[in-house]
C-alpha cells in the first residue's frame, strides 16, 4: 500500500491518501464537495477491495484528509495539474464536510465541530469596486498594506474558507508549523488596513483572504491578497453602521467563486470572489421577517451543497435554508420560534443522517438538512447571551455557555427520523463565553470564565472531568494546528501563546503581543493556514510566518 498526493477539483486543495482510497466517494476538507479519489497518473489501479478501516493515521477515522506537506517537490506540480484536469472533466457529486459512504458501503465518522468573531474602525474606507491592480507596489500598496521581508514562500493549497475553518470546528490539518516561537514571537509578514470596524474573523482561499466591518456610513466586505496584504476589493456598501458593540460581527464564508457574508442588522449578501459585485442581496428582518437578539446578528452564514443555512429568527421560524444561487427559500423551522442568539451552527451525520446543530437558549437540536425538521432535541437553558458553537465526539454533542451556566454533553442515540437524546453530565467547570473550544481527540480545551479571571482547561469530553487548570494569557480564543493550541487573549495587549495540545499538563511554547493594538477587545479569533497566522484588530490585520 503507497501514498499519493491529489488535488479537489473544486478548491484544488491538496490531500494525501493511500492506495486503498481510488476509486471511492470522500469529502474534501477545504470545501466540503463530496469528490471521487482518483488513481495517480502513470500508475495501475488496484484491485477493487473494501474501503480501508478506520485507524490512527486513516483519514475515515480523523473525519478529514491529510493535506499536502508544505514542503512538497516542486516536480509535482504538472502531475497534480494533470489530475485537477481529469477530477473537473469528471466531476463528483457535492457532499457535506464527513466523509459519506463509499461505492463499497462504507461510512465514516463524524468530525467534531465548533464556532469564532473580529474588529475594526476604517477611518476612510475606500467603497469602490476596484480589482486592486495598478499602482501597488511590493514595498507599500495603495490601500496601505506593508509587507515585511521573509524568506521562502508560503505553501498555498489549504483553506480556511468560513468560520474557524472547512469544518467550523477551529482545527486546521496543516503540519510542518513551528513547535516554539522565538522571544519576540513568529515574524511578521505584512500587515494591511481598511478592514472596517467590528469583531469579524477572517477567511482564506484561493490565494485571498475575507473579512468585513463597519466604514464611514456603511459595513462592506473585503478582501485582500493573501501573499502581500494589498486589498484587491471593497463591496458595495453592505448596511447600515453600528449596533450594540459596533461593527460586524459575523465571518464571510466562502464556496467556490462566490462568498457570502451577513451583517449585524440582518444584510445577507451574496457576492463574485473575483471583484466583490453582487450576485444577491437579502435582508432577515425585511424579507423573512427575523427578528435579531440585544447585540445583533453575530451568526456566520453555513454553506452546504446547494444550501445557504442561517438563523433568522422571529415568528417565521428560528432556522432558514435558502437556494444559495438565488435566495429563494427551500425550508424554514417554523415549529423552532425560539429566539435567535450568537452561535454559529455546524454540521453532523449523527445516527447517519445529515443534520444542523444549533443551540438556543432553550433548546439544542439536530434539523435534518433535507427537510429542515427537527430530528432531535434536548432542553438546555442559557442565560444572557448564548454562542460557542457545540462540537462533537462520535454521538456525544458538548456545549459550553458563559454567564455562570457552564457545559453539557448529551448522548445523542436512534437513526432516521427516530432519535433521541440523554444528558450525560452537566457541570461549571468549562464556562466559556465565546473564545470558542477545540476538540482534539476526546479533549476539550479552552477558556473558562471565573473568579479571578478564569482559567484556561483541558476537559475529558466524555465524562467532563477536568484535567488541567492554568491562567495562560487570560480570557480569548482558541483554534488548533499541528500539535498545538493558539490562544489569543482578548484583553489589552491581545497577547498570543503557543501551548501544546496535551491532557498532560499546560506547556506553553512562546508568546507575544501583536503591534499596533486598538484598543478594543480582541475579539477576532485567530486563523492558521498556509503557514501563516492571521491577526484581525478592528481596522488593522496583520500575517506573521509560523512555519517551522
Amino acid at each position: 500500500m503507497s501514498e499519493f498526493k491529489f488535488a479537489c477539483p473544486h478548491c484544488q486543495q491538496h490531500m494525501t491518501v493511500d492506495d486503498s482510497w481510488i476509486g471511492h466517494a470522500i469529502a474534501c476538507p477545504g470545501c466540503q464537495n463530496q469528490i471521487t479519489v482518483p488513481a495517480p497518473l502513470n500508475a495501475p489501479t488496484p484491485v477493487a477491495a473494501a474501503p480501508p478501516q478506520p485507524g490512527p493515521e486513516s483519514p475515515q477515522a480523523s473525519g478529514a484528509m491529510r493535506p499536502e506537506s508544505p514542503s512538497g517537490g516542486g516536480g509535482k506540480t504538472l502531475v497534480i495539474a494533470a489530475i485537477v484536469g481529469v477530477l473537473a472533466v469528471a466531476g463528483a457529486g457535492v457532499g457535506g464536510f464527513l466523509f459519506m459512504k463509499s461505492k463499497k458501503g462504507g461510512s465514516g465518522e463524524d468530525s467534531p465541530v465548533s464556532a469564532g468573531a473580529n474588529g475594526g474602525d476604517s477611518g476612510g474606507m475606500d467603497m469602490g469596486m476596484g480589482t486592486g491592480s495598478g499602482s501597488s507596489s511590493a514595498g507599500q500598496s495603495a490601500d496601505g498594506a506593508s509587507p515585511v521581508a521573509v524568506s521562502g514562500d508560503f505553501p498555498t493549497e489549504h483553506s480556511w474558507p468560513q468560520w474557524r475553518g472547512p469544518n467550523r470546528d477551529g482545527i486546521s490539518t496543516e503540519k510542518g508549523l513551528a513547535k516554539q516561537w522565538p522571544a519576540g514571537g513568529p515574524p511578521l509578514v505584512w500587515k494591511a488596513s481598511g478592514c472596517g470596524g467590528g469583531f469579524s474573523s477572517v477567511a482564506v482561499a484561493g490565494g485571498r483572504v475575507f473579512t468585513m466591518g463597519d466604514g464611514g456610513q456603511a459595513s462592506a466586505v473585503h478582501c485582500f491578497e493573501e501573499a502581500t496584504g494589498r486589498k484587491l476589493w471593497s463591496s458595495q456598501p453592505l448596511g447600515r453602521t453600528g449596533g450594540n458593540y459596533e461593527g460586524t460581527k459575523s465571518t464571510p464564508t466562502v464556496d467556490g467563486d462566490r462568498v457570502y457574508a451577513l451583517g449585524q442588522f440582518g444584510d445577507l449578501v451574496c457576492l463574485n470572489v473575483s471583484d466583490g459585485s453582487d450576485v444577491w442581496r437579502k435582508n432577515l428582518t425585511r424579507d423573512f421577517s427575523g427578528q435579531f437578539s440585544r447585540w445583533n446578528y453575530s451568526e456566520s452564514v453555513l454553506v452546504d451543497e446547494g444550501r445557504l443555512v442561517v438563523s433568522p429568527g422571529g415568528r417565521g421560524g428560528l432556522m432558514l435554508a435558502l437556494n444559495k444561487a438565488d435566495a429563494s427559500p427551500i425550508w424554514r423551522t417554523r415549529e423552532w420560534t425560539d429566539e435567535v442568539q450568537y452561535v454559529s451552527p455546524m454540521i453532523s451525520n449523527l445516527g447517519g443522517r445529515k443534520q444542523y446543530i444549533q443551540l438556543t437558549q432553550r433548546v439544542l437540536a439536530g434539523v435534518d438538512a433535507e427537510t429542515g425538521r427537527i430530528v432531535w432535541s434536548a432542553q438546555r437553558p442559557g442565560k444572557t447571551a448564548v454562542i460557542p458553537t457545540p462540537v462533537v465526539y462520535n454521538n456525544i454533542v458538548f456545549v459550553t455557555s458563559g454567564y455562570g451556566v457552564g457545559c453539557n454533553a448529551f448522548q445523542v442515540g436512534g437513526s432516521g427520523g427516530r432519535m433521541s437524546a440523554r444528558q450525560i453530565y452537566a457541570n461549571r467547570d468549562l464556562v466559556n463565553h465565546h473564545g470558542g473550544v477545540v476538540l482534539v481527540d476526546q479533549h476539550v480545551y479552552g477558556h473558562s470564565d471565573g473568579r479571578g479571571g478564569g482559567q484556561w482547561k483541558c476537559m475529558d469530553v466524555t465524562n467532563g472531568n477536568v484535567l488541567w487548570s492554568a491562567g495562560g494569557v487570560g480570557k480569548g480564543a482558541v483554534v488548533y494546528a499541528d500539535g498545538h493550541l493558539y490562544c489569543r487573549s482578548e484583553g489589552r495587549a491581545g497577547t498570543m501563546a503557543l501551548v501544546e495540545a496535551t491532557s498532560g499538563g499546560y506547556e506553553e511554547k512562546g508568546r507575544f503581543d501583536p503591534p499596533d493594538r486598538s484598543g478594543r477587545e480582541a475579539w477576532a479569533h485567530p486563523v492558521v493556514v498556509n503557514g501563516k497566522l492571521f491577526l484581525r484588530d478592528q481596522d488593522v490585520l496583520l500575517c506573521f510566518d509560523v512555519r517551522g
